[in-house]
C-alpha cells in the first residue's frame, strides 16, 4: 500500500506531502486543486511505465497539457526548472522522478532528470545513473528493470500499482452505453465505459465465490431500491429504440414495481445513479481493477441517502480480495463526510485549500476533541457547511 505521497511544482502543488490510508476522500472548492493531486500521481504512473507523452497521461485519465501549465507558477515563486513527485509504500519502498520539459519550446515527451527506485532495503536504481551520455532521457530505466525484479519484490508491487492508476471521471451518456470511451481499458474505461462488461465479469466472479459472494452482491444491489435484478445481455431488440447507438453487451434491470411482461429496461433508460453506483462496486470489488485507483467526482448524480450508504462501502469492498487497495476519491456533496468512519484509520478525509498565495494546501482532517464534540450535535456534513472544517471558498 502506498504511505506517502510528495509533490513538488506540479501545477497549483508548489509543495505537498500527504499519508494515505485505504479509502482518501479529498473535500475543497472548486479550483483548490484537488484533481491535480490525482494527476500527479498519474503523471507518476506514466513514469513508472517508462514514457511520460500525452498518449500515456490521457490514458490514465489526466488532462493532456503543455509544461507551462503542467509547472507551477506563483506570481511570488520562481518557475521551478522540473517537476518531482515521489511515492513511499508500507515497507519503505520508494519510487522518485524528476521531470524536464522546457517551457519555450515543449517536445512531447517529457525528459527524466532524475529517477530513483528502491526496495526499502536498497537501491535497485539510482540518481547518478541517469547522467550516463547514452541514455534516451526520454524513456525510463525503472520501468525496464522490473524485468530483473522477482515480481513479489515490493519494489516491483509498488511500480506495478502505479503502472495500472487511473482516474476515473465517469459521465452518464458513456455509462449509459451511447457514446464511446475516449479513454477504453479493462475492466472499465476511465469515464465508465463497458460498465456491462464490468458488472457481468463481477457478477460471475461474486457467484463464483458461492454464499459469501453472493451476500457481497446482495450489498450492492440493495443500494438500487427498485431493482429486483441486474443480467446482461447482447439481445436488445425489445428494449432499446433502434434510434439509439448501443454496445455489444447491455445492462438489464427488472424493475421490482413494474408488471413482470414489461419490467425489464436497460441503462439508457435506467436512473442514472444505479449505472453510478455499479461502477463503483466494479471498481472496488473487481480483482482486475486497479489496486490504486482514483474517482473523481464520485457523488455526482447520487441522492445523498444513497451517497452516504455508498461511501460507507467501500472501505469493507476494497478490502474484500486484497487488503492493499486504495481509492482516492473527490465529492462535492456533504452528505458523502457521513459515510466516512474516521474512527476507522484506514479511512482518511483531506482538506484541499490553496493559501494566500494561490498554492494548494492538503491536511488530514482528523476528530480534535473539538470537533468531535461538535460531531455530537451536528453530522460532518453539517459541520463542512457551517465552515468548521475549512475546504469551502470565499463567497
Amino acid at each position: 500500500m502506498i504511505r506517502e505521497v510528495t509533490i513538488r511544482g506540479f501545477k497549483s502543488i508548489y509543495s505537498a506531502t500527504l499519508e494515505l490510508g485505504r479509502v482518501n476522500c479529498f473535500i475543497g472548492a472548486n479550483g483548490a486543486g484537488k484533481s491535480n493531486l490525482l494527476e500527479a500521481l498519474g503523471v507518476l504512473g506514466a513514469a513508472a511505465n517508462g514514457v511520460v507523452d500525452d498518449e500515456s497521461l490521457l490514458r490514465r485519465g489526466v488532462r493532456a497539457g503543455l509544461p507551462r501549465l503542467y509547472k507551477s507558477s506563483f506570481a511570488t515563486d520562481r518557475t521551478p526548472a522540473h517537476i518531482a513527485i515521489e511515492v513511499t509504500g508500507s515497507g519503505n519502498e520508494a519510487y522518485r522522478v524528476s521531470l524536464l520539459n522546457p517551457l519555450d519550446s515543449p517536445e512531447p515527451a517529457w525528459s527524466y532528470k532524475t529517477e530513483v527506485l528502491s526496495d526499502g532495503n536498497q537501491e535497485i536504481l539510482s540518481d547518478g545513473i541517469r547522467n550516463k551520455k547514452n541514455l534516451n532521457p526520454k524513456a525510463g530505466l525503472a520501468a525496464l528493470q522490473l524485468v530483473e525484479l522477482d515480481p513479489q519484490n515490493p519494489a516491483a508491487q509498488l511500480m506495478q500499482r502505479l503502472q495500472e492508476f487511473a482516474i476515473y471521471c465517469p459521465n452518464t451518456p458513456t455509462l449509459r452505453g451511447i457514446v464511446p470511451d475516449q479513454q477504453s481499458r479493462l475492466p472499465l474505461g476511465v469515464s465508465g465505459g463497458l460498465l456491462a462488461e464490468g458488472f457481468a465479469s463481477l457478477r460471475e466472479y461474486l457467484e463464483g465465490r458461492g454464499e459469501e459472494g453472493e451476500e457481497i452482491l446482495e450489498q450492492v444491489l440493495e443500494l438500487i431500491d427498485w431493482v429486483a435484478d441486474i443480467q446482461t445481455t447482447s439481445y436488445g431488440t425489445n428494449l432499446l429504440s433502434p434510434k439509439v447507438p448501443r454496445t455489444k453487451l447491455l445492462l438489464k434491470f427488472s424493475d421490482r414495481f413494474m408488471n413482470q411482461s414489461r419490467n425489464e429496461l436497460t441503462a439508457y433508460d435506467a436512473s442514472e445513479g444505479a449505472l453510478y453506483v455499479i461502477l463503483a462496486a466494479v471498481l472496488c470489488l473487481l480483482p482486475q481493477a486497479p489496486r490504486l485507483l482514483a474517482i473523481d467526482n464520485l457523488d455526482q448524480a447520487l441522492n445523498p441517502r444513497l451517497l452516504v450508504r455508498l461511501i460507507s462501502r467501500l472501505a469493507g469492498w476494497l478490502q474484500d480480495n486484497d487488503c492493499d487497495r486504495q481509492l482516492l476519491l473527490t465529492v462535492h456533496n456533504p452528505a458523502a463526510l457521513d459515510g466516512l468512519d474516521l474512527l476507522d484509520s484506514e479511512v482518511r478525509l483531506f482538506v484541499v485549500e490553496r493559501n494566500s498565495n494561490g498554492q494548494t494546501c492538503i491536511r488530514r482532517l482528523t476528530l480534535t476533541p473539538e470537533l468531535t464534540q461538535l460531531n455530537q450535535q451536528y453530522p460532518l456534513s453539517r459541520l463542512w457547511i457551517m465552515g468548521h472544517l475549512g475546504a469551502v471558498p470565499n463567497v
